[in-house]
């Protein structure tokens, strides 16, 4: 998320908060503290706001025990946990990758509610086994039935709750296709989205009261998320099948490294070619490097004749490469998470394919969205 702050690392994962949790931990803290002092009139004003403050602090480490258990069970099968985010709905556990098996994506989406339920179930426990008497009672019941109420939340069956991932495993495995797993669940999370925003609205057209806030808040929530989820799910869909050798650009800006700067400015850059960039190959059409039509400038143009473009050239590192046969689905994420508008494509032996545009890709999705004639 845009604007989060990170403040450390928890289990080797890192851990960010998003500025909207603070409004919410004031929110629950006052909430929590004028509670206490209703129910107990003898606490103090400061120590029924110290006890509210704690009490806020435990409700949101039972959301991040809550994600630690997506996290584990995601970790255990070998997927990278990118960050655990707290934010004005509760936490996000940001996964590298799905799941390889529906069963996998099922144990994922299912750890976190069941973490949740057995907080609420050891909280309990002590509560009942114990002589905690007073506030303290009292802040032990509120974190076992929020814990229950987030397990419940988030076992509603619609996308981007875990219930929505635990019905994207579920026709998954029925239908043998992921991505109509996404879509089903997309398509149930965006029904509880509209009933969301209705129950929150309706009591103020219909009765005249006041509306439910949050209900409005989570309901645009769900609507939002879950179309997003159906979009990339469509993308990933279209994409599926192709590889990184099936995006590359015709006629990619290539130059061979014995080309001399004059040759080169007059084959490739006055021939009114717009590249601005080109990629450098030696005779057996492996890449070397790349040059700039801006390099020319650091060489006289009375020695462009006898100067080679493999003498100006940068060299191109492995890592901003990307493999011919490489999934594109994979190729157009990691173009976004390094920001980058054009990727080198070579095979395994080094020779270069093209290069790959970000451009390339959506005309690609667009011409596979576009109807067949008749």
């Amino acid at each position: 998320m845009n604007g989060t702050i990170r403040v450390g690392n928890l289990f080797g994962i890192p851990f960010y908060i998003h500025p909207s949790w603070f409004l919410v931990l004031g929110l629950v803290t006052w909430s929590y503290s004028s509670g206490l002092a209703a129910q107990f009139p003898q606490l103090s004003a400061g120590l029924a706001l110290l006890l509210g403050l704690m009490t806020a602090l435990m409700l949101f480490a039972s959301v991040v025990a809550h994600e630690l258990g997506h996290s584990f069970v995601a970790m255990g099968q070998g997927i990278d946990v990118k960050s655990i985010t707290l934010f004005i709905f509760g936490g996000l556990a940001s996964l590298e990758k799905e799941s390889k098996t529906p069963g996998e994506a099922f144990w994922v989406a299912i750890a976190g509610p069941m973490v949740s339920l057995l907080l609420c179930g050891i909280v309990t426990a002590i509560g009942v086994t114990t002589t905690v008497s007073g506030p303290l009672a009292a802040i032990l019941g509120v974190l076992a039935s929020v814990n229950l109420a987030l397990a419940l939340f988030n076992l509603i069956p619609g996308l981007p709750l875990d219930g929505g991932n635990i019905l994207k495993a579920i026709v998954w495995k029925i239908t043998g296709n992921p991505y109509k797993g996404v879509t089903f669940a997309s398509r149930v999370g965006q029904i509880f989205g509209w009933v969301a925003i209705l129950s929150g609205v309706l009591p103020l057209v219909l009765f005249g009261n006041a509306g439910n806030f949050w209900n409005l808040l989570v309901g645009f929530f769900l609507l939002q998320n879950a179309g997003n989820a159906a979009q990339f799910a469509r993308v990933q869909e279209k994409l599926t099948g192709l590889t990184a050798e099936d995006a590359v650009t015709q006629d990619s800006p290539i130059v061979s490294a014995s080309l001399s700067l004059r040759e080169f400015a007059d084959e490739r850059v006055i021939s009114g070619q717009n590249w601005h960039r080109f990629l450098v190959t030696d005779n057996d059409g492996q890449l070397l490097g790349a040059i700039a039509v801006d390099n020319l400038r650091s060489v006289p143009t009375a020695m462009w004749s006898e100067t080679q473009v493999k003498e100006v050239m940068r060299p191109i590192t492995e890592s901003t490469t990307v493999q011919s046969d490489q999934p594109l689905l994979e190729v157009m994420q990691l173009l976004e998470q390094q920001k980058l508008s054009v990727l080198p494509v070579i095979r395994e032996n080094g020779v270069l394919v093209g290069i790959l545009e970000k451009a390339a890709i959506i005309q690609l999705l667009q011409s596979r969205t576009q109807p067949n004639p008749a």
